[in-house]
């Protein structure tokens, strides 16, 4: 039985609308934030409406885009009051909603045009609501395999378009925080510059260390498994790569290999080789006792219990060091290029870069660093399925 809380042009309102009760308070913003008070004395003409005195951006727009941009708020606003709203429906309120936001971006005078009014806030907070709304709303639909991240990218989207807006409004400089747009500026001038960046920093040095950094650590840690005299031995000698400062032995791997990227390379072996000794440790571990009895019943030999048991156990728990060597093997190698690199690198773009205060270029960059992290790490959760796709846990999310 539905509870109606409100009624708006023949919406029902109910608790169990996602963001039905914050598409009312944008309405109430929405309300608030048209330019009555911009009643202004016209001499002997009486009063004139002026749209844009209450939101104080003449020399920015004309009045249409203020109007446009209410209008689409509000049809917005009336379109997510509803309880039970559909593909069709949502997909309409997500495009109002971004036609909103636009005239907004459209809308904001810079700094040496002058600042906003408070109607022009009010219709911010409006549309801030609003495009929390439509993320609830693309979370609770029932979409297709491959749409399941559209929130989160939804999401990602009103971030940036925000942000785009509140630091144009806001007058922010842009050596503390520069606009996306300043952003893909520079990303796309850039390009052939962070290309070779890339190439540099992730296609030599993060690859290559990342591939003999977690070999070595599934090695060596099967074989402590395999020796137990080890584990008093090595072991503990290996936990001293963990506590290890990055920043103390970037400069000392520097001065061993040079200035190119075998520096790097192994400044990302020492950091990605004691998580992947430890996962595969916790993963041979795993194996029931159940199992290796079950083994031990059939005269496996320890080689077969190994590759047909524990082995399989275990490439969760790898994978899931993997996954976080990938992020670690990045973080390390563009750390250790502060410390000494040819002139090129992602490092070394963002150190050179800050320092010339472009941070346009700087933002691109780490732009570019956070694209490959992310992309690593989704090829691994990707390449982890197919492989483990026997355990509960991939069989459950499938």
């Amino acid at each position: 039985m539905s509870h109606p809380i409100a009624s708006l042009s023949g919406a029902r309102v109910r608790p169990d609308a996602p963001g039905a009760l914050l598409a009312v308070l944008a309405l109430a913003l929405l309300l608030l934030s048209l330019p009555y008070p911009a009643l202004q004395l016209a001499g002997e003409d009486g009063f004139t409406l002026n749209p844009l005195a209450w939101w104080a951006v003449q020399a920015v727009a004309p009045g249409w885009v203020a109007w446009g941009t209410g209008l689409a708020t509000g049809v917005a606003a009336l379109l997510a009051l509803r309880a039970t709203p559909g593909r069709a429906a949502t997909l309409a309120l997500t495009l109002l909603t971004l036609a909103a936001l636009g005239g907004l971006i459209a809308l904001t005078p810079t700094e040496e045009q002058g600042a906003v009014g408070s109607g022009f806030w009010l219709c911010t907070g409006a549309v801030a609501l609003l495009a929390l709304v439509t993320v609830a709303r693309v979370s609770a639909l029932p979409l297709p395999r491959g749409l399941d991240a559209a929130s989160a990218l939804l999401f990602g989207l009103w971030v940036l378009l925000f942000w785009e807006l509140l630091t144009t409004a806001f007058a922010v400089p842009r050596v503390l925080l520069p606009p996306p747009s300043s952003v893909a500026v520079a990303l796309w001038t850039h390009a052939a510059t962070l290309r070779d960046d890339l190439v540099q920093t992730v296609g030599k040095a993060v690859l290559i260390g990342y591939v003999l950094g977690c070999g070595l650590g599934v090695g060596v840690g099967i074989a402590i498994d395999r020796l137990p005299f080890l584990q008093r031995g090595l072991l503990p000698v290996a936990s001293l790569t963990s506590t290890v400062p990055l920043v103390g032995v970037a400069p000392i791997a520097v001065m061993w290999f040079g200035f190119d990227w075998p520096s790097k390379a192994a400044v990302v072996v020492l950091m990605t080789f004691f998580p992947a000794l430890i996962g595969t440790l916790a993963g041979l571990a795993a194996a029931g006792k159940l199992e290796r009895e079950l083994m031990f019943s059939y005269a496996a030999s320890d080689r077969r219990t190994l590759l047909d048991l524990r082995l399989p156990v275990a490439l969760p728990f790898i994978f899931n060091a993997l996954k976080v060597n990938a992020t670690l093997a990045l973080i390390g190698a563009i750390v250790a290029e502060f410390f000494g690199s040819p002139t090129v690198g992602l490092g070394f773009r963002i150190s050179t870069e800050a320092s010339r205060m472009n941070m346009p270029l700087v933002w691109a960059t780490i732009v570019v660093a956070s694209a490959v992290g992310m992309l690593a790490y989704a090829l691994l959760g990707r390449l982890e399925r197919r492989v483990n796709f026997w355990h509960p846990a991939i069989r459950a999310a499938a």
